[in-house]
């Protein structure tokens, strides 16, 4: 019988988090210039990866469900972050970072990262399962996020425009913390079960993470999390004026935020679907859509009320008529618990739709 090699944290993973925050400490100090700019936006992406990387440490040690849990936070931290900087940085269109971001967020995931999970798993695997009892409700809970935070705010009355007033404001974030709190009490105490591989999936099969190396990683988690937001504040100017530049539509910020933040959570999804594993591929998409809306809400609301800012949610017609398309071809995909690659590509193509439209409006 063979015995797994012992898990070591990788020199990258130890070395990057101490250089970020160094470098951190540098643009404190006045550090400037085009070659600094370049330099900080390496180290912001590099940040963001090894970000994950621990978190995925942290959740290898912990196990399903927690594992994409944690995953799932520490993304929506990273998220967070640049959402809040863009919006204290007062650029103009600020007060719609969010909303992009968010919409941007659930059209990534529900359309892009399910839909190559899918695809995947059906060219690798024919027809690979998973456990509607987990899959249907996070659907159902995103359905509700979603309509609360992006749809509602273009009927209300009692404000101009597709914004809430500053009570209705709170009421949406306080359901959008109630909703994901409910979920993640049943997601890992209530129907832990539920979320757990499907009969059949693959197991991961890597060595398992000690207790020394999972502490470590849980403190280079927090250094990379600092270094993401620090450097995010100071880059936010030159990302909006780079998009400018390019003649990039004001919606495009929030699709670059949550492309940089999702993209290694989706890569850990695709893996996952490779692997036979589609219910932990779900897991991680899901549960990041339902965090990136449960989480970020309230967040941007309060910044919203504290600091006086403006802030739109309402979604356009176009954007309304992508995200019911998504939410009804969502459920037809989750309803049987098992997928094709068919169902894949139509996720795909309204991901590209969504993609092309938001380029050219």
């Amino acid at each position: 019988m063979t015995h797994a090699r012992k898990f070591r944290l990788p020199w990258w993973s130890l070395s990057i988090p101490v250089v970020a925050c160094a470098l951190l400490g540098f643009a404190m100090g006045g550090a400037a210039g085009t070659p600094w700019t370049l330099i900080f936006g390496i180290s912001l992406i590099a940040s963001v990866l090894t970000a994950v990387y621990h978190a995925e440490v942290v959740a290898h040690r912990t196990g399903e469900p927690f594992g994409t849990l944690i995953l799932a936070i520490a993304v929506t931290v990273i998220e967070v972050a640049l959402i809040v900087s863009l919006m204290l940085a007062g650029g103009d269109g600020g007060e719609f970072i969010a909303r992009d971001t968010v919409f941007a967020a659930i059209m990534i995931i529900c359309n892009g990262v399910v839909g190559l999970c899918v695809l995947v798993g059906g060219i690798r695997h024919g027809e690979p399962k998973f456990r509607v009892e987990g899959t249907n409700p996070a659907l159902t809970v995103l359905a509700a996020l979603a309509t609360l935070a992006l749809v509602l705010p273009i009927f209300t009355t009692s404000s101009p425009g597709s914004t809430y007033t500053p009570a209705q404001l709170k009421f949406a974030g306080l359901c959008s913390l109630v909703l994901y709190g409910t979920f993640v009490f049943i997601q890992t105490v209530r129907h832990r079960d539920y979320f757990l591989p499907a009969g059949g999936d693959g197991g991961d099969h890597a060595a398992p993470p000690g207790n020394l190396a999972a502490f470590a990683s849980g403190v280079l988690l927090v250094l990379s999390l600092v270094a993401v937001v620090g450097l995010a504040k100071i880059l936010s100017p030159s990302i909006e004026s780079a998009l400018q530049a390019m003649g990039a539509p004001k919606s495009a910020v929030g699709v670059a935020i949550a492309m940089l933040v999702l993209m290694p959570e989706g890569f850990a999804a695709v893996r996952a679907a490779s692997a036979n594993r589609l219910q932990t591929s779900f897991n991680l998409a899901l549960g990041s859509a339902l965090a990136s809306i449960g989480l970020t809400i309230p967040v941007v609301a309060m910044v919203s009320i504290g600091f006086a800012l403006p802030l739109t949610l309402g979604i356009g017609p176009v954007e309304l008529v992508l995200l019911t398309l998504t939410l009804g071809v969502s459920i037809l995909t989750l309803a049987l618990g098992r997928t094709t690659l068919l169902q894949g590509v139509v996720h795909l193509v309204i991901f590209a739709a969504y993609i092309f439209l938001t380029l050219v409006p």
